[in-house]
């Protein structure tokens, strides 16, 4: 019986875990669907996949406790400005950021992404990184993605 003490409480642990992420993640899930309007396409405990447009997709995937991450990709070379709108409301539900700011940060990063391929902007909590490519069966792609950090300053 003592034997089997431990190995119940690490499984009511991880149990209890599993739980809590879940939860968490569906909370971000319906926090970027209210900000966003877009509909979550995929869900999963850790992860979640919406369709913001017929050239737009989100992605979520959430981290525990935190450090969670949101990005946005946009079929073409010239995302329009409800490209960066989208991302800036869909980074601050998961962020806390204000959407204004993660929004000015894609644009910086995006535009030295047509140039180098990569580029970051890091924000307090979080960076924001886009990239701009060709892909060989879809054509030129816009990514960019907010990154939670545990450096808060």
């Amino acid at each position: 019986m003592r034997a089997l003490l431990p190995v119940l409480i690490v499984s009511a642990l991880a149990a209890g875990h599993g739980s809590a992420r879940a939860e968490s993640c569906d909370a971000l899930i319906d926090k970027v669907t209210a900000e966003t309007e877009a509909k979550a396409s995929e869900r999963r405990s850790d992860y979640a996949s919406f369709t913001a447009g017929p050239d737009m997709t989100l992605t979520l995937a959430c981290g525990m406790p935190a450090l969670s991450s949101v990005g946005a990709q946009y079929r073409g070379a010239n995302p329009p400005e409800s490209y960066y709108t989208l991302f800036g409301q869909a980074g601050h539900a998961v962020t806390g950021i204000d959407a204004a700011v993660i929004t000015e940060a894609a644009h910086k990063a995006q535009a030295v992404a047509t140039k180098l391929r990569h580029s970051n902007v890091d924000l307090g909590g979080a960076r924001v990184t886009c990239s701009a490519m060709v892909s060989p069966d879809k054509g030129p792609l816009t990514l960019c993605a907010v990154i939670e950090h545990s450096d808060r300053s």
